[in-house]
């Protein structure tokens, strides 16, 4: 039992560092070990294979192929295919859920999402979303998932637990791909249409901001912190990095050898990895430094990449209280500058959090307390409306001991 659970434990370890990338025009699979950069394995599947997804547990990879309408299912350990689930026309985009239990693949010319159970690879339930699904995501808690309806320039949004369509969003153009933050509060969506990336509102299911980027902005990633967007910039040649805390882009990283598609954060937040689709290569991007600091050679035609889907993290408090307060301007309780105030003062305590100045986060949850209580006094706030926020205020200040 001790061997066991050793080698159990080695295998997950190991498993987290390995990203697996999938090469649409040879249609295999290269996996790439992180700490050597270097590619392990090569695996084919299907034809004309876009995006990958890995289960929490690194223990299988799914990859939806466009051309034979099915998802091969890969077993790590062997790195073989065990499984060929059919699915809807044309599946494009793949995500697992939180708990690893199931597989949801947005069908682009099915205008659906199939949904797989992992223990049986079975297809349990087909989705009706928008036209020309190309982008999906799944909230950290798994209660909900985002789906970028190209055609209808809408994003869905599905119930898990009776996979059902419970909000639809317009206002996009082309959106295709989709993250969320680590702890649930926005999904980030590129724009292809208009080379923008709209960050959602969860709460509300409202766009509360529209960032340019680069030319047809095609996939993107966010680190395990929640604080950078990197997305890939396909007719730019590049790739944009948002701070999620202006959601104004502070760099922009050329790449000079083709052109950028699948994007991954790896498990430890350290580096970005880019599939160059027309340069048959995997970039490293050092996250400290945004600079390029490795190429990797993979199959041809690198499309997406993935590792491990992350397992379920606590909500960020502070992301929950901006997304209360911009549910108050968007509900038109607050003014825009009354909720501008409010932000402001939340991403400063997350600043002084971050960087160990606990008695200047408390000084200043006391000072959002007060201008809380302002706008309640004044009419802008309903007693129970005010009393949420102080009340998640003090929660903060309680975990940090103020």
């Amino acid at each position: 039992m001790a061997l066991f659970l050793t080698l159990f434990g080695a295998s997950t370890v190991l498993a987290q560092t390995r990203a697996y990338v999938a090469n649409i025009n040879d249609n295999t699979v290269s996996v790439i070990d992180s700490a050597t950069n270097s590619v392990v394995a090569t695996v084919p599947v299907g034809q004309l294979h876009i995006t990958v997804a890995v289960t929490p547990n690194g223990a299988f990879a799914y990859v939806a192929n466009q051309g034979s309408h099915t998802v091969s299912v890969i077993d790590v350990a062997t790195n073989t295919v065990i499984a060929t689930v059919p699915v809807g026309l044309t599946p494009w985009a793949i995500a697992i859920t939180p708990n690893g239990a199931f597989v949801y693949v947005a069908n682009q010319n099915s205008n659906s999402v199939s949904v797989i159970d992992t223990p049986t690879n079975t297809v349990t339930a087909t989705v009706p979303v928008g036209l020309q699904p190309l982008g999906v995501a799944v909230t950290p808690n798994g209660a909900f998932i985002y789906v970028g309806n190209s055609g209808a320039g809408t994003v869905s949004v599905i119930d898990a637990t009776t996979n059902t369509v419970s909000a639809t969003i317009t206002g996009f153009s082309n959106p295709g791909n989709l993250a969320i933050t680590p702890g649930g509060a926005f999904a980030y969506v590129t724009n292809q249409g208009n080379s923008t990336v709209s960050v959602i509102n969860t709460a509300t299911n409202t766009v509360t901001a529209t960032i340019p980027v680069g030319v047809n902005p095609t996939f993107l990633d966010i680190t395990p912190d929640g604080a950078f967007v990197y997305v890939s910039n396909f007719f730019s040649s590049s790739v944009s990095v948002i701070d999620t805390a202006t959601n104004n882009v502070i760099a922009t990283i050329p790449v000079v050898l083709g052109f950028p598609a699948g994007v991954a954060i790896n498990p430890a937040g350290t580096f970005a990895y880019v599939a160059i689709l027309t340069g048959n290569v995997v970039l490293q991007i050092d996250i400290a430094t945004n600079a390029v600091t490795a190429s990797i050679p993979v199959g041809n035609g690198p499309a997406g990449i993935a590792f491990p889907t992350r397992a379920p993290v606590a909500p960020d408090p502070i992301d929950s209280l901006i997304a209360q307060v911009q549910a108050l301007v968007t509900g038109g309780s607050l003014t825009q500058s009354q909720g501008d105030a409010l932000i402001g003062k939340l991403h400063e305590i997350r600043t002084k959090i971050n960087t160990g100045q606990t008695n200047a986060a408390c000084n200043q949850l006391s000072s959002f307390i007060n201008q809380v209580q302002g706008f309640i006094n004044n009419g802008s706030l309903t007693v129970s409306q005010g009393q949420a926020l102080i009340d998640a205020a003090n929660a903060i200040k309680s975990s940090l001991g103020c």
